[in-house]
């Protein structure tokens, strides 16, 4: 990757005994949406705030836009950071809270007001400014943080679990403006979350954490497709885990043809439908074959029972291999 925004080598972090973040070391190209993916307490949070500037790091080096960050506190950065609560002022309108940061920095009135115009433009709340956080819905108080952040205009937004303070009917919408705005403005992203199906729905790229270290870092298709590692394949998406000579194989439920027949396909076993999950779109079917419970997932077969005998079958490159 030429030119990185970010360039991070051999991050280090600890809180008494325990490395929260491990020997990291993470490139982040200008003007992706960058994800840090992960289950609670494997570091992505504490990685984050090192980026703000918000905790120092024991050892390695931390560049932003080619620049050493050791020692700049986070009012220098050039960065700026949506926080999950969105810690808007109830006091303050919309304008107002969109353009505090802007007063602190002493911009001037005219400079200030046509920055926040512009910005409440971009995340369509122009209807908005005059009125309270009391008076907006979760959705568009998000937006409003957003926007207090835009207007500063820095080089590198960070987002600390950005949608998940909405339902998920309202997730679902936003996840598509923010990565629209976020390709409109060509800012670079760098999104903090524990959702797999966030982070693959809007990531350009994501890395994949536990227990402090960076354990894979890939296209949302790479690291869905060809996980590195079993912790990768359990932990995004279903997969099956199969013990084949020599390691594993990962083996995603869509992968798989589910049939009251024998199939002609290269792998092929017999099993019976233990639990059935419909879903609408689809149906996720556990089915117990000689030593195990695979997961399979098509669309919904109302002729299916549970106890029902089937075949299972899927092709000679239908999995991925695991070394661990």
């Amino acid at each position: 990757m030429s030119d990185p925004i970010i360039r991070i080598e051999g991050l280090t972090k600890r809180f008494g005994a325990v490395a929260a973040v491990d020997k990291v070391d993470l490139d982040v190209a200008r003007g992706e949406l960058f994800a840090l993916l992960g289950g609670s307490g494997c570091g992505k949070t504490t990685l984050l705030r090192l980026l703000a500037g918000f905790e120092t790091p024991d050892s390695g080096r931390l560049l932003i836009d080619g620049h050493d960050m050791t020692g700049v506190p986070p009012h220098l950065r050039p960065i700026n950071m949506m926080f999950q609560s969105y810690a808007l002022f109830p006091h303050m309108n919309v304008a107002e809270n969109v353009g505090y940061g802007l007063r602190r920095e002493g911009v001037a009135k005219v400079e200030a007001a046509t920055r926040v115009a512009e910005v409440l433009d971009q995340v369509k709340l122009s209807d908005f400014a005059t009125r309270r956080p009391a008076q907006l819905s979760g959705g568009q108080r998000q937006r409003v943080a957003l926007a207090r952040a835009l207007v500063k205009r820095p080089k590198l937004l960070l987002l600390d679990e950005p949608l998940a303070a909405l339902d998920r009917k309202l997730r679902e919408g936003t996840r598509f403006e923010l990565v629209r705005l976020q390709e409109q403005l060509g800012l670079t992203f760098v999104m903090v979350t524990h959702d797999q199906e966030e982070a693959m729905s809007m990531a350009s790229r994501l890395a994949v954490m536990q227990a402090g270290r960076v354990v894979q870092i890939g296209t949302p298709h790479e690291v869905y497709e060809r996980p590195a590692s079993r912790f990768v394949a359990d932990f995004i998406g279903i997969a099956n885990i199969l013990k084949i000579e020599g390691g594993w194989l990962a083996l995603r439920p869509e992968k798989i043809t589910l049939s009251t027949e024998r199939p002609g396909l290269a792998n092929v076993i017999a099993g019976k439908i233990v639990d059935i999950a419909y879903e609408g779109d689809r149906s996720l079917y556990r089915i117990a074959t000689d030593g195990t419970v695979m997961i399979v997932s098509t669309a919904p077969n109302l002729s299916h029972r549970r106890g029902d005998l089937v075949w299972l079958g899927w092709a000679a490159d239908a999995g991925h291999r695991l070394d661990g």
